[in-house]
C-alpha cells in the first residue's frame, strides 16, 4: 500500500510542479546551484509563496484565507530570494544558462527548485498522514490489476 501512497504523492507533486524534460546542461547547472544555495528556510518561504498564490484561485479561495498583506510579504521575501540567487549566489550559472539556452532556463530551474521544496513539504509526517486518508477510498485490487 505504501507504493500507492507514494505514487499519489508523486502525482500530486507532478501536477503542482510540472517539469520541462528538455532541460539542457546549463539549465541543469543552474538548477543545481539554486537547490544547493537555498536553505530549508528559503525553501519553506518558496512553498508558502506558491501556496498563497495558488490560494487565490477561485476553486480553492473559499477554503483558504490569505490576506493581501501576507501575500505582499511573501512576494517581497521570494523576490529577494530570486534576486539573491540569480544575481549573486548563482550569477555565473544564470549568465551561462541565459547565454546558451535562453530565458526559459530560469523558469525551468525554478520549477525544479519548487519541486524540491514541495517534496520537503509533502514528506512532512503531518502532510503524509493527511494525504494517507485517500487510501480508504482507493480500490487497491483495481490498482494492482493495472500492473499485471
Amino acid at each position: 500500500m505504501n507504493h500507492f501512497k507514494s505514487s499519489c504523492i508523486a502525482f500530486t507533486l507532478a501536477v503542482i510542479f510540472p517539469l520541462n524534460s528538455s532541460a539542457g546542461p546549463y539549465t541543469d547547472d543552474l538548477s543545481k546551484c539554486l537547490i544547493e544555495s537555498t536553505s530549508p528556510t528559503d525553501r519553506i518561504d518558496l512553498v508558502k509563496w506558491i501556496f498563497m498564490a495558488g490560494a487565490l484561485h477561485p476553486v480553492v479561495k473559499p477554503v483558504t484565507s490569505v490576506s493581501e498583506q501576507q501575500l505582499d510579504d511573501a512576494n517581497k521575501t521570494v523576490a529577494g530570494l530570486f534576486m539573491r540567487l540569480l544575481t549573486d549566489t548563482c550569477k555565473s550559472s544564470t549568465e551561462k544558462a541565459l547565454k546558451y539556452e535562453g530565458v526559459s532556463t530560469i523558469e525551468t530551474s525554478f520549477r525544479i527548485l519548487g519541486q524540491v521544496a514541495g517534496q520537503e513539504l509533502f514528506s512532512n509526517p503531518d502532510v503524509t498522514n493527511g494525504m494517507a486518508g485517500l487510501d480508504k477510498y482507493l480500490d487497491v485490487e483495481k490498482l494492482k490489476a493495472l500492473a499485471k
